[in-house]
């Protein structure tokens, strides 16, 4: 049976064209398309579609604010169709907090024959937010947050913390934090980083992300964590405390120098489709560090990172992958696990913690 989606975009020809991408799939269908939330509102309780695509900025009411009560009232799989603009990027990552499983970004004007890989990426998210597991906002706060019917279980808030106030005593700093995630994972990751103290190694990071989003999310995840968290930029040393999030225009990968850790990155060609890729800062944590290196798998769809990280297994790097109850799409830490690739298994919840401990022994 296909799955049955809801076009919700205030633009004609936006709607013309998702409809067009995903109806031409066998396994999709579009059973309706409104022009805005009041409309989709009324579709949704007659056609009872699997997953909602939903522009962000809406007329008659916001984007944000009908996600917040469809996720309420009427919990469903969404992506959110967003802007390639600041003001875009901060209410997409908004949505992702709330509740969306995934967004993809409105095609330029200029796209041409990039076409044909827009709609493959578009369909791909709608198929896995089918079955992705939602993080349901909580009354009190609306954030995502633990509920049944599969959901995801959302890791209580942690008070900023050195080391020493966690653990007792103060981290090595030279055994730096490999991490890679996709879809889910702009919260995944968030978690975690809140589980770690400001007095961390260095931290190295992927989320699949278009480069108009990565600034937005850097200064997110700033704001939100005891570390400083920004975007890497090719050439700076790697330094403890500070956790870099690769650009969405570039492959992120370490280099050891007798200065120390060295950030690289390179506009080559993408690797398993993505740039950048977490293969990419997975091999190079390998090659460059060894046992040194700590690796974490998060959520996301796909297979990008699981060679890498079987290669810092190999290397003698500690490795652990979220587990599928936690995650949103349990893709890129399964296709780990299947291959060997991962040492631990952990729920999201616990998975700061297990890195503490590790870093400790």
């Amino acid at each position: 049976m296909a799955i049955k989606v809801l076009v919700v975009d205030d633009s004609a020809l936006m709607r013309a064209l998702l409809t067009e991408i995903i109806g031409s799939e066998p396994d999709l269908k579009v059973v309706g398309s409104a022009p805005d939330p009041l409309v989709a509102r009324e579709m949704i309780k007659t056609l009872n579609p699997d997953v909602l695509t939903l522009d962000v900025e809406m007329p008659r009411m916001d984007g944000l604010d009908f996600l917040r009560r469809l996720m309420r009232l009427r919990p469903m799989p969404v992506i959110m169709i967003s802007s390639l603009t600041e003001r875009g990027s901060q209410a997409t990552l908004q949505a992702l907090e709330i509740g969306a499983v995934d967004f993809v970004p409105k095609p330029r004007v200029d796209l041409g024959g990039g076409l044909a890989a827009y709609a493959e990426e578009i369909c791909e998210k709608i198929r896995a937010a089918y079955g992705a597991r939602l993080r349901l906002p909580s009354p009190q706060t609306g954030e995502a947050s633990s509920a049944s019917g599969g959901t995801v279980p959302r890791p209580a808030l942690r008070p900023i913390a050195t080391s020493a106030a966690i653990g007792g005593s103060r981290l090595p700093v030279d055994r730096p934090i490999f991490i890679g995630a996709s879809t889910g994972g702009t919260e995944a990751i968030r978690d975690v980083l809140m589980g770690l103290p400001e007095d961390c190694p260095p931290i190295l990071m992927v989320q699949h992300m278009p480069e108009a989003f990565t600034p937005s999310f850097a200064k997110r995840l700033d704001s939100s964590c005891a570390m400083q968290v920004k975007e890497a930029e090719d050439g700076e040393k790697a330094k403890p405390g500070v956790a870099y999030l690769a650009p969405g225009h570039s492959h992120l990968s370490v280099k050891k120098t007798a200065a120390g850790l060295v950030c690289q990155l390179a506009q080559s060609e993408p690797v398993n489709r993505h740039r950048p890729s977490v293969d990419v800062l997975f091999q190079s944590a390998a090659e460059e560090l060894g046992r040194r290196a700590l690796g974490v798998i998060l959520t996301g769809m796909g297979k990008d990172g699981a060679k890498g990280m079987l290669a810092m297994r190999q290397a003698g790097a500690w490795t652990i992958g979220q587990d599928q109850a936690s995650c949103v799409v349990y893709g890129m830490p399964r296709e780990a696990a299947v291959i060997g690739a991962v040492e631990e298994v952990a729920a999201l919840q616990d998975i700061a913690g297990r890195v503490l401990a590790r870093l400790r022994t």
